[in-house]
């Protein structure tokens, strides 16, 4: 590789890091598979099919960077968040600044993407845990809450 290739990608790399730098560390994680995910994808995409291939490249790559750090919970948005913003950020960096501002869009979108489409679907899974705890009986609300109801016979029904 050239030096010139060599200093995009590690720019491109320390400005993706630098922008995450507040999320959690899942999150962190994510961002990071989504940036190098989207900076490998664009670059072997501009090589095969120049700017459309770019476009295409990044996207692939930033999917397929969230996919493999994400968890179980964060796995589709993050997939998602990682495609779309990959493929966004290098079309804005190849019309902006380039081959090399397209490697730049490619991993500012593609960890920004994963980040955030890992975070809001890790958010959501939680929230239907919670929904389907308190959809079932472990929880019921009631007025007669732990009162004890004697039938006519006098059973006892908690001796069950």
């Amino acid at each position: 590789m050239s030096r010139r290739l060599v200093r995009n990608m590690t720019v491109a790399l320390a400005l993706a890091a630098s922008t995450t730098l507040p999320a959690f560390a899942s999150d962190m994680n994510n961002a990071l598979g989504g940036a190098l995910g989207g900076v490998a994808g664009a670059a072997v995409g501009g090589a095969l099919g120049g700017s459309t291939g770019a476009v295409i490249g990044g996207a692939v790559g930033g999917g397929a960077g969230g996919a493999i750090s994400s968890n179980r919970r964060e796995r589709t948005g993050a997939i998602l968040g990682g495609a779309l913003g990959g493929g966004a950020g290098t079309a804005a960096g190849n019309a902006m600044g380039g081959r090399t501002g397209g490697l730049v869009g490619a991993a500012l979108g593609g960890g920004a993407g994963a980040a955030l489409g890992g975070n809001i679907s890790r958010s959501n899974s939680y929230a239907d845990d919670r929904d389907r705890y308190y959809r079932d009986r472990h929880y019921k609300k009631s007025k007669y809450k732990n009162k004890h109801r004697y039938h006519r016979r006098g059973h006892r029904d908690w001796d069950d």
